[in-house]
């Protein structure tokens, strides 16, 4: 894969949005579910400045982003989204690793990661553990799978 991770301008934050949306419907959500999560799922400018973003681009078309925001020790992965043509081809692999290695450097130890149920067993095979559950952001009662990845044991 010749994939490029960089940041993301602000011109590109509705095309990453965009491919969030794309990315969450291949669990087979319907339309109202869908756009209950439209808001969460949104990347705003001022998440320029408050989290670190990675936007990975092949042959000059964007194909996944990730963020990931730290406070002290902890890292929160807030997304993780692949083109769905894109899916199971190691892309979110790279860029799980990207997040994590973000994190340490900005001196995070552990990162948290609420995952759609269906995420779960990608984020358990990256070394991620189980910690409970998580209410969603996007639809009240629902409950997420919240996972815990210790860093420097990639």
């Amino acid at each position: 894969m010749t994939c490029v991770l960089r940041p993301p301008t602000v011109e590109e934050l509705p095309t990453l949005s965009a491919l969030c949306l794309r990315s969450k419907a291949v669990w087979g959500y319907g339309n109202d579910f869908m756009e209950a999560c439209r808001s969460e799922l949104t990347i705003e400018a001022c998440e320029l400045q408050s989290s670190s973003i990675a936007v990975a681009e092949e042959n000059g078309k964007i194909v996944g982003v990730a963020q990931v925001r730290v406070t002290g020790s902890w890292a929160d992965l807030l997304k993780l989204f692949v083109e769905p043509t894109m899916l199971r081809g190691g892309l979110g692999m790279k860029l799980f690793h990207w997040a994590a290695s973000e994190a340490t450097a900005m001196g995070a130890h552990r990162m948290a990661i609420e995952a759609d149920p269906d995420a779960a067993p990608f984020y358990r095979r990256m070394g991620a553990k189980d910690s409970g559950f998580a209410p969603s952001g996007s639809i009240p009662g629902r409950m997420l799978p919240k996972l815990i990845k210790e860093l420097g044991s990639m």
